[in-house]
């Protein structure tokens, strides 16, 4: 017995220790993000906002983001989850053909080449966060690992999208100091075939990874509500918010798959144009929003889901137009934080509204940034999980629950192809004689 104990110790120690590591290589991420709410913060939202000044960063930072993401960086381009989801659910037949592809392309080089392309992005307030980037380092940060080391934490023994999957749930855990949303992220998004052999490791890295992680760039991590269960006043708003999340979810994604189609179209024809031309476009938006439409709408979303002033209803529409083109000129991030902003500004109507106060609105935008973010990306439990993380208040979490799962049957008929699935089937498309299918 005791024999057999040590090595599970000595294993239990190893995955702890290399949390924090993951927790401390986080750092740079958070702080380039904690600079663009800086710079969101002092040259918009300031008693006196500089607006000319931050059009013309916004303008200048994305130009040379999209130079360099379609040219010399381009390994960098987007959030990086795309190889690591392509590797789990590759069919078993080119699994092997597939790997050497997206290990490359989930190498802690390509994670390298990503940071100039994110120091871009939060300069320029580019409407995308940090979580994707978080999860393709992990995912990179165990790969490298077990490539170096295979022995350590007996790495060798396991396939290479479980370690993969592993890392990339720890990182996003790690990230927002959650490893309950490192578990659900990890099981019902990244790790469908994984199943639960990765629960046990990705909840003791992003455990250990919370402990050295910093609250830099989470200005919407609120210290945790006491807002009680939905009162019956509110059920009829919340059906209504679940129905318009579920239907803005689907036209968010609607919207951004051609939009994709259209923005490689344009840097492929005429590079330098179109990099004028999106500068252009995001610098507007800016503008007309005061600021609101730019970088992840974590500013707006924490006032949301704290039960404070969101902003007009046209904030809606310029958050909008803004994620849809970020993420389509391959920004380095995801739509998660953009779902949940675009959510929580469902509820601008109802400022002012007789009979809400601060905590049923705050309730509400909660529901309404679930629904849309279920809408949009499907993973009830992940989705509910993360506005729960970011709000805190424990009597909600039953509500947001069924929100999501009602909004994901609704988006999943709306929708049509997810981002995510849209990504995975052009990975595998690259490779012959391979399809998406399991």
């Amino acid at each position: 017995m005791g024999p057999q104990r040590f090595p599970r110790l000595a294993a239990l120690l190893g995955w702890l220790l290399l949390g924090l590591l993951l927790g401390l290589l986080l750092w740079p991420y958070q702080a380039l993000s904690d600079l663009g709410f800086r710079l969101q913060r002092a040259l918009w939202l300031a008693p006196q906002p500089q607006p000319l000044l931050g059009a013309v960063l916004v303008f200048s930072a994305t130009v040379a983001l999209v130079l360099l993401a379609w040219g010399p960086l381009a390994p960098g381009r987007g959030g990086g989850t795309g190889p690591l989801l392509a590797l789990d659910r590759a069919p078993e037949a080119q699994r092997q053909a597939a790997e050497a592809l997206w290990l490359l392309q989930l190498s802690l080089a390509s994670q390298l080449r990503r940071l100039p392309l994110m120091l871009l992005t939060h300069l320029g307030g580019l409407a995308v966060g940090v979580e994707s980037p978080s999860v393709a380092l992990g995912a990179s940060v165990l790969l490298a690992i077990r490539r170096r080391w295979p022995g350590l934490l007996l790495l060798a023994s396991l396939p290479p999208q479980l370690v993969a999957v592993i890392g990339g749930a720890a990182g996003l855990g790690a990230a927002f100091r959650s490893p309950l949303l490192a578990a659900a992220y990890g099981l019902e998004e990244l790790g469908r075939r994984s199943g639960l052999p990765l629960v046990l490791p990705a909840l003791l890295l992003a455990g250990s990874g919370t402990l050295l992680a910093t609250r830099m760039g989470q200005p919407a991590r609120l210290p945790g509500l006491d807002l009680g269960p939905l009162e019956p006043h509110l059920w009829g708003w919340a059906a209504l918010l679940t129905l318009m999340g579920a239907a803005g979810g689907a036209l968010f994604v609607r919207l951004l798959l051609p939009v994709a189609a259209w923005v490689k179209s344009l840097l492929g024809a005429r590079r330098l144009p179109g990099a004028l031309l999106l500068g252009a476009c995001l610098s507007l938006l800016a503008v007309a929003s005061g600021g609101l439409s730019l970088n992840d709408g974590s500013l707006s979303l924490a006032a949301a889901l704290s039960g404070e002033p969101v902003g007009g209803s046209l904030l809606w529409l310029w958050r909008l137009i803004a994620s849809v083109l970020s993420l389509a000129l391959g920004a380095p991030g995801g739509l998660m934080h953009d779902s949940m902003s675009l959510g929580a500004l469902l509820i601008s109507p109802l400022q002012g509204l007789r009979g809400l106060d601060g905590s049923d609105l705050a309730q509400l935008a909660a529901v309404a940034a679930t629904a849309l973010f279920a809408g949009a990306r499907g993973c009830p439990v992940f989705c509910a999980v993360f506005v729960f993380t970011l709000q805190g208040d424990p009597a909600l979490l039953p509500l947001l629950l069924l929100v999501a799962a009602l909004a994901t049957a609704l988006g999943d008929r709306w929708r049509g192809e997810g981002w995510n699935d849209h990504q995975v089937e052009s990975l595998l498309a690259a490779i012959p004689g391979t399809s998406a299918s399991p």
